[in-house]
């Protein structure tokens, strides 16, 4: 019988984006029957050898439903522990506190007061995906009513100095499949950008790139401290990309590290990303 392997969306999405459209028959390829499904619908995910997030983009208004719904889920790619961990860009602090070269990040939480940089700089809540809910503020601006809007809305709030890189370089974006090095991305500079009619995320100028030593360098001792945190090994994220961004002084810097439903830049990179995909999947049945 042929393992079955579900890529998970949501109700706007059913489908995802288009992005892993060469996932599929790579996929088939290597004897998989393969299937999307709403994360919320009534499908039998327990059913399947590899239930894997692709493009579970609602999760932020609905964390803690999702997060059981991980738990509920026996084959889940990623597992429950890295969602719940990821989910939560206070992973940030984690990774800046183990000695990573890390975008500086502090935490307001409704209990405690927020503190802006001097220069210009960006607020968003810590739980959230597509960019939204992410202000940027100029200068010795005061934030306070952004994050209070945010801790109205249960939210705490992640701040950090603006990027000016972003403006002329954008982000660098390396991903992974089962640890291993696969294919970068460049994207363009997203505040700004405009709303995809599903409402979920802010569209996205992409192109493909060739990483230098430095971004892979840091890229590497990010998903190693990463695994460290979480008490995994790297072999066992079926995926990761690690968002980098160059700082002040023209060293990379970690962006976000994303571990629970990224676009993989597929239709940025060579065909051969699918297979290796689909390969990573298989690697971790076994």
């Amino acid at each position: 019988m042929s393992p079955t392997a579900v890529l998970v969306s949501c109700a706007e999405l059913p489908s995802g984006d288009g992005d892993d459209d060469a996932v599929v028959p790579a996929l088939a390829a290597l004897g998989f029957s393969v299937s999307w499904a709403p994360w919320d619908s009534s499908f039998d995910f327990s059913s399947a050898d590899a239930v894997i997030l692709r493009a579970t983009w609602d999760y932020d208004s609905r964390r803690a439903e999702f997060l059981d719904w991980c738990e509920s889920v026996p084959s889940l790619f990623n597992a429950a522990s890295v969602v719940r961990w990821n989910t939560d860009k206070s992973y940030l602090v984690e990774l800046l506190d183990a000695g990573l070269a890390v975008v500086p990040t502090s935490l307001a939480s409704p209990d405690s007061p927020a503190r802006f940089p001097s220069s210009e700089f960006v607020v968003k809540p810590s739980v959230g995906a597509g960019s939204r809910g992410a202000a940027r503020f100029a200068a010795g601006a005061d934030a306070s009513a952004h994050v209070a809007a945010l801790h109205a809305e249960g939210h705490t709030a992640l701040i950090q100095p603006y990027q000016s890189s972003v403006d002329s370089e954008g982000e660098l974006a390396l991903v992974y499949f089962g640890g291993v090095y696969s294919h970068a991305f460049a994207k363009g500079a997203m505040l700004g950008s405009t709303m995809d009619p599903s409402g979920l995320y802010l569209t996205e100028q992409l192109d493909k790139a060739e990483p230098p030593s430095d971004a892979v360098a840091l890229a590497e001792d990010v998903l190693d401290a990463a695994s460290a945190l979480l008490g995994i090994l790297r072999a066992e994220l079926l995926y990761a990309r690690v968002d980098l961004v160059r700082g002040a002084d023209g060293k990379p810097l970690l962006l976000e590290l994303e571990l629970t439903e990224p676009s993989l830049g597929f239709r940025q990179t060579d065909p051969a990303a699918a297979t290796r995909f689909a390969s990573a999947v298989r690697q971790q049945l076994a």
